[in-house]
């Protein structure tokens, strides 16, 4: 027999590799769907590129690569015996299994026991050979057998710029000691011992100190206190107070240097009066910041707590598992989902990007996207317990519909690679995931469909020179609508004002806070704000060829809208009337009109210091104005001094993150130290005002600006083209580059000198969008963007809880068929209760008649 199955797999050796260093084995996941050994027809894995497929994929990765040979894969879930001892090692069916996968269950692990089967399958013939067949099989088989069996999950990132680690129980943990010193400390209002800090607090857990971490280059953090405690105690452990939830909290070992495990941290902090249980409620481990008193109010009645919500089950009604603190990807990404445009380009064309997806499918960001898709709204993976299964729970009075969902972490590796946030496991802002989703999108959209159309819209610009009375318009393409909210509309004013009152009372005596007032503000309020008109500053009137006063109104040209809500933004939480209806005709774009005079179209003139302009008489540049404390900032982190200065100036005086990463960008340069030397410019000739302008250089964005974005790596062409379309607004610009990624490609085919040809395309022509309707099948420099009825109904709507849209949890409630989901993780259910008003991010969509 021996001698059979190896002259079988001799025509298939030269296909066989054993994994090395640095290849990842998928032995848990299909590259095409969410099946994995536990499904029904359990998992592929090809001996040669090791990616693995379900049933239903693997004859498609057969025909595409030729490669016959698979590892099958199958896990057999059983419940236990009764009798059967608790954490007994699961029966082995065969000598080598495959114990070490992830379990793909909600449930208590302890109650079921586990068979895994292995065997080799051969293609086309689908010939069976089960494993292990140590003496049956060619010693190169054996070892990639072992090698896959063994390999570790390919998520479990183990490279250099891996951001995840494992975080081991401390040595001091079981042992530590507990001053009997009568200290307690209160649920909130903590302050350092020895500063004014409120941030970035650690309580060490040997004698109760509240003491600020170390300080960060951003400028957060606080002064290093709890270290200086240690090296004067040596007490070991302190734990970060806003981190601390019924499920456990964030705990520093200072001998060993390293976030740690204490098993006991429940009792090590009752030992100062601090009930875990009392703090702020989570579920799935979401860690929230205790800045104020918890509200577990709040959690409540956005989670629609305590009802009784019926799960429901089938097409669109799956759940996604929570990652460690994904939900902020999982809501975003059900809300997508639940877009006819994105169910179109992706599920609707599933079986033409499967095939012609690359080699490595896990890769390419179409089919992950189109994987995904198919996962939420096949209902394959949404299936109803049977009624066996309904009738044993209820006899054991254990009864709990199991929802299940799907786990995303081939989508979260593939859409957060390189991204030092989105890749780590840390909780990040929906709204910023968002836009980073409709980026990725905008970039593999190229010659297809491309979805994220449904959110552009375009935000005419009136800009009024407060002296001559003319007027500019402009038009930007924008994706999210922010409105402000303004908290002296609010309806409860003289309720906040108490509240304020009392907890800075209860923050001067060291008390608990008060219960938070949310400020109650209209809807039509944060509208009137958001149109109402602006100073500008530093204006520069192109009449009178001067700096003078001026003022913005912003108005729509709209086709789909994601409305998003900026409470984040404010100091106090606050609760807005959000209609199911909404009508922004009154907001609709209408250019130039009647009686109105165009400012002229010139560009201010570029600004040279008196010193550069007669080199001859003096040869010495006046010093650039530098944001000093940015420079101290870095130059505290061991950079040199001139280079902080150098990344300060190139940025644009914006702060020391931006400077650190100019500095991390050009660090290898030859001249990374040198002193700064300001680039001079020669003087154009002014335009007269009397005559026409006819240079192609009228056009062209002042060149400061130009090197300042180009320094930090963007093209010129790009960062020209996103001047012009921001009226050369630095940081707008910043923005329109990363929400135009395909303008770059187009950019690329262009010469220098045809950046400096005028712009006549509808986002500098100030009068080409008097007529409201644009066609969609436009050529690519237009904005595609449809324009139609100002009339939107609310059909999703994002919500967070927690001090900062980085911690907490993110839940969304989504309507379909006339009835609103709650989609909180795996769970799915019938919303009883939608709580409109504490929404984050809210989704509207056009009616199609008014």
């Amino acid at each position: 027999m021996a001698t059979d199955l190896g002259e079988l797999l001799v025509p298939y050796m030269p296909t066989i590799r054993v994994p090395r260093t640095g290849d990842r084995v998928f032995k848990s996941e299909c590259a095409f769907s969410y099946d994995s050994p536990e499904s029904e027809g359990g998992l592929y894995v090809c001996l040669n590129s090791f990616l693995g497929f379900g049933r239903e994929h693997v004859e498609r990765h057969y025909r595409k690569t030729g490669q016959s040979v698979y590892m099958h894969l199958k896990r057999h879930v059983k419940e236990k015996a009764t009798g059967a001892a608790g954490g007994a090692i699961p029966r082995r069916r065969n000598g080598k299994v495959f114990l070490d996968l992830e379990l793909n269950r909600d449930f208590n692990g302890g109650d079921y026991e586990y068979e895994d089967e292995a065997k080799l399958v051969i293609f086309p013939d689908h010939f069976e050979i089960p494993l292990p067949n140590i003496e049956e099989l060619p010693a190169l088989v054996t070892i990639a057998c072992d090698a896959i069996l063994n390999a570790p999950s390919p998520y479990k990132k183990q490279e250099s710029d891996s951001w995840e680690e494992e975080i081991q129980v401390s040595k001091h943990a079981r042992s530590l000691t507990q001053q009997e010193n009568g200290v307690r400390i209160p649920p909130s209002g903590w302050k350092c011992a020895k500063c004014e800090m409120r941030e970035n607090l650690w309580l060490n857990l040997t004698d109760g100190s509240v003491l600020c971490g170390k300080w960060f280059f951003d400028g957060s953090g606080g002064n290093g206190h709890a270290l200086e405690h240690y090296k004067k105690t040596n007490f070991p452990l302190a734990v970060k107070l806003d981190t601390v939830t019924p499920d456990g909290a964030d705990v520093y070992s200072f001998d060993e240097e390293e976030a740690v495990l204490d098993p006991h941290i429940s009792e090590h902090l009752l030992h100062f009066g601090i009930d875990m249980l009392q703090m702020q409620r989570t579920e799935n481990g979401h860690h929230t910041d205790n800045h104020v008193q918890p509200r577990v109010s709040d959690w409540e009645v956005i989670q629609e707590a305590g009802l009784k919500l019926k799960p429901v089950y089938g097409s669109g009604y799956t759940g996604i598992k929570n990652l460690a603190n994904s939900c902020y990807l999982s809501t975003t990404m059900q809300v997508l989902f639940s877009i006819p445009e994105f169910q179109r380009a992706y599920v609707g064309n599933l079986q033409r990007i499967f095939d012609y997806s690359p080699l490595d499918p896990t890769q390419d960001f179409n089919t992950q996207m189109a994987k995904l898709g198919h996962g939420l709204l096949s209902g394959q993976y949404s299936k109803p317990p049977m009624k066996s299964e309904l009738i044993e729970q209820v006899m054991k009075e254990d009864y709990k519909q199991q929802q299940r969902g799907i786990s995303p972490k081939m989508f979260k590796a593939l859409v957060s690679k390189g991204h030092p946030e989105f890749s780590s496991n840390r909780q990040q802002d929906a709204h910023e995931f968002l836009l980073h989703l409709i980026n990725l999108v905008e970039r593999n959209s190229s010659g297809s469909e491309n979805p994220s159309d449904v959110f552009r819209f375009l935000v005419e610009e009136r800009v009024q020179c407060c002296q001559t009375q003319k007027v500019r318009y402009t038009q930007r393409v924008d994706y999210l609508m922010q409105l402000p909210v303004p908290l002296e509309a609010a309806s409860n004013r003289e309720e906040l004002i108490a509240y304020e009152s009392k907890r800075k009372e209860a923050e001067e005596n060291m008390r608990p806070p008060p219960e938070p007032v949310r400020a109650r503000i209209p809807f039509t309020a944060c509208l009137q704000a958001f149109t109402e008109p602006e100073n500008v500053p530093d204006f520069w009137s192109s009449a009178l060829q001067a700096k003078s006063a001026g003022v913005n109104t912003f108005l729509f040209v709209i086709y789909k809208i994601a409305f998003k809500n900026l409470f984040f933004l404010c100091a106090t939480d606050v609760s807005v009337d959000v209609p199911d209806f909404l009508d922004l005709n009154r907001l609709r774009a209408t250019g130039l009109q009647a009686g109105e005079e165009e400012l002229p179209d010139l560009t201010p003139p570029i600004v040279i210091p008196e010193d550069t302009r007669d080199s001859t008489t003096n040869n010495s540049l006046e010093s650039p104005e530098i944001d000093e404390s940015s420079v101290m900032q870095l130059a505290e982190m061991g950079f040199p001094l001139e280079a902080c200065r150098k990344a300060v100036y190139y940025t644009g005086n914006m702060g020391a993150e931006m400077a650190f990463n100019w500095i991390i960008a050009h660090m290898e340069e030859p001249d990374f130290a040198e002193p700064l030397a300001v680039p001079t410019y020669m003087e154009p000739d002014l335009p007269s005002p009397s005559l026409p302008t006819t240079s192609a250089l009228d056009n062209q964005p002042p060149e400061e600006s130009i090197s300042i974005l180009t320094s930090m790596g963007f093209p010129r062409h790009h960062t020209i083209q996103a001047l012009k379309a921001t009226n050369n607004n630095l940081e707008r610009a910043l923005d329109w580059i990363f929400t135009h990624p395909d303008c770059e490609d187009e950019s690329e085919a262009m010469s220098d000198t045809a950046d400096t040809e005028p712009n006549n395309n509808s986002f500098s022509n100030a009068n080409a969008h008097s007529d409201s309707s644009l066609s969609p099948d436009q050529d690519l420099s237009s904005p595609r963007v449809r324009d139609g009825p100002g009339r939107y109904e609310l059909f999703a709507f994002i919500s967070h809880m927690g001090a900062s849209t980085m911690s907490g949890h993110y839940v969304c409630h989504i309507k379909k068929e006339g009835r609103w989901l709650i989609y909180n993780d795996h769970k799915v259910c019938l919303s009883e209760r939608p709580p409109k008003d504490l929404g984050y991010m809210y989704f509207y969509r056009r009616l199609s008649s008014c």
